[in-house]
Formats: C-alpha cells, sequence, structure tokens
C-alpha cells in the first residue's frame, strides 16, 4: 500500500468477540496504527476516559456496558475522539442512534475489512482537520499555545510560529511526503527561498530530536515517529 493511503496514531479497538478483535488489531497495526484492546464496555470507557487516542472504534453490544453508553458517558466527559461504532443492528433507527449518541460513523456487521479501513482513514484525516492538539509520536502539539508536550515528566517545549506552521503542517497529513515546495506554501507562505524549510527543519530536530522529522532523500520530509 502507498505510503499515502497507511494510517497512524493511536486506535482504541472495543469489541467482546476476541477473534474480531484479534483481526482487526493485526490489519490496524499493519497499516500502521498503534491499537489497544478492550473486551467490555467498562473497560473501554476507562481507557477513553484516562487515555488520549486518535480514533476509537466501538462495538455496540457490548458486556457489562452498552457501546452507545459508553459512547453518551465518553462525551459527557468531554472526550472528542473521533468514534467509529460497529453493530449487528443495521437498520435506519439503529444507525441514527448511534449517530444521535455521538458517534461521527456507524458500520453494520458483517462489513468489509477494506471499507472499515477506508472509514477509519477518512475519520483521522477529519479530524486532523479541524483538531487544536495534534499527535507527534508519542508527543501532542497544542496550536493555541505552540507547546509540545509528552507523556513523561518533562517540560513543554516551546516552538516560535514558524516552528509551529511547520510542524503543524507535517503533523496535520502524517503519512505524506511534503516537498519543499509544498511545505514553503504551507509553512512560509512570505518566503521566497526553499531552503528555509531545511533552516526549520534543523530547528525542529534541535529542540524535539532528529526523530521528529524523517528525511525521504530525493522527496522531501514527512512526519516522524519520535
Amino acid at each position: 500500500m502507498d505510503t499515502a493511503q497507511r494510517g497512524s496514531g493511536r486506535v482504541l479497538l472495543v469489541e467482546d468477540n476476541a477473534e474480531l478483535a484479534a483481526l482487526l488489531t493485526e490489519l490496524l497495526s499493519e497499516e500502521g496504527y498503534e491499537v489497544e484492546t478492550a473486551a467490555d464496555g467498562h473497560r473501554g470507557l476507562h481507557l477513553g476516559l484516562v487515555r488520549e487516542y486518535d480514533v476509537l472504534i466501538l462495538d455496540r453490544g457490548l458486556p457489562a456496558l452498552d457501546g452507545l453508553d459508553v459512547l453518551a458517558r465518553l462525551r459527557g466527559q468531554g472526550v472528542t475522539t473521533p468514534v467509529l461504532v460497529l453493530s449487528a443492528l443495521g437498520n435506519p433507527a439503529d444507525r441514527v442512534a448511534g449517530l444521535d449518541a455521538g458517534a461521527e460513523d456507524y458500520l453494520p456487521k458483517p462489513f468489509d475489512v477494506d471499507e472499515l479501513l477506508a472509514r477509519v482513514r477518512a475519520l483521522r484525516r477529519r479530524h486532523l482537520d479541524v483538531a487544536r492538539v495534534l499527535p507527534i509520536g508519542s508527543m501532542r502539539l497544542n496550536l493555541d499555545t505552540r507547546q509540545v508536550t509528552s507523556g513523561q515528566d518533562c517540560d513543554p517545549v516551546r516552538l516560535s510560529e514558524r516552528e509551529c506552521a511547520l510542524l503543524a503542517t507535517l503533523a496535520g497529513r502524517p503519512s505524506r511526503v511534503f516537498t519543499r515546495r509544498d511545505l514553503l506554501g504551507f509553512a512560509f507562505p512570505e518566503a521566497d527561498s526553499e531552503a528555509i524549510v531545511d533552516t526549520y527543519v534543523s530547528y525542529l530536530r534541535r529542540k524535539l530530536g532528529r526523530a521528529v522529522i524523517a528525511t525521504v532523500h530525493g522527496r522531501g520530509y514527512q512526519l516522524g515517529a519520535p
């Protein structure tokens, strides 16, 4: 699969069917996602509240706590992670109930796995287009404060306006390889020389580590995996 079509980010999969959960975990991992699983509603709710994910795949018919109840409680606590609901209930009224509960998408079982992966990619893209906090590997970039934080006990790293613009451009499409000309247009529209891109890549690597931006030889730059 072309890198532009591959996924990235963290996915929470809440599914009580062990065989299906194992299959989806394998497929999502092959797509480039980091997958965490929960086998019941209580565990899924706990993980969704205490950890950050980029997409949540939620089975509707869960033991202990129904999937739509999990979704409603997450939304009630301010969790805005995009959610794809999976369900054996596929009539229009059931889909409406899932969407009204706060899901961004609803996929009846049985489903085509390629369609599921495409829907996850679409959710991820739409979320990145509007998100104010973007994942940078294990770190997070806050666009409002221009700070990069990690889950470790470390002080936030403050970025300049141009550094933030460049990193946000890469993080907004983490699988895309950007040419220097692309990045010049997106992050430095007032500049004339593509050399400014290399300069700010160097600044970001100095602040956040060399792995934060990957060089794709002969093509340009791509978000790394620090």
